[in-house]
């Protein structure tokens, strides 16, 4: 099990959550979940596997400091689909986990993505972070591994 202190320096993660993406509308929106609270994901790093959680309040202080973070198409920052200082990104926590809403912009790029997640062939979203709070212990009963985002920097959500 790796130590509980932890560079601050390390590149971001990205974790991928499948389900509750929505494109509907003659009002182009995107929304969805890019996290789920307390859902298990079972991840792979330098080796090892381990089981982790986001837990409730992981984006509260990202949120409420006002920081600005972007929709981007697969983390990719040539792709803007919203900001939340453009107001065209709006983010917050609910009892499910962290909640987004996209007004995409209206260029060909964009349409393209919305054609795809309304056929269905586009369901996930996901965050990039770097932590700020973990919590690193062993679960008693299968043995395993269990990390716990307790508290992150959000970059990006995709």
């Amino acid at each position: 099990m790796p130590d509980d202190t932890i560079d601050m320096d390390t590149a971001p993660e990205w974790r991928t959550f499948a389900g509750e993406l929505r494109a509907e509308g003659d009002e182009p929106k995107i929304e969805g979940y890019a996290a789920v609270f307390d859902a298990p994901f079972e991840q792979e790093m330098m080796g090892w596997t381990f089981t982790e959680y986001v837990r409730r309040g992981a984006f509260k202080k990202t949120l409420s400091d006002g920081a600005d973070v972007r929709a981007l198409v697969n983390h990719n920052a040539d792709y803007v689909l919203g900001r939340t200082k453009a107001g065209t990104l709006r983010l917050k926590e609910d009892r499910t986990g962290l909640a987004v809403v996209v007004d995409p912009p209206d260029t060909d790029w964009a349409r393209d993505l919305l054609t795809t997640m309304r056929r269905g062939d586009m369901d996930q979203m996901s965050f990039a972070f770097k932590i700020v709070r973990e919590r690193w212990s062993e679960d008693k009963d299968t043995k395993r591994v269990v990390r716990e985002l307790q508290e992150v920097k959000l970059y990006d959500v995709s």
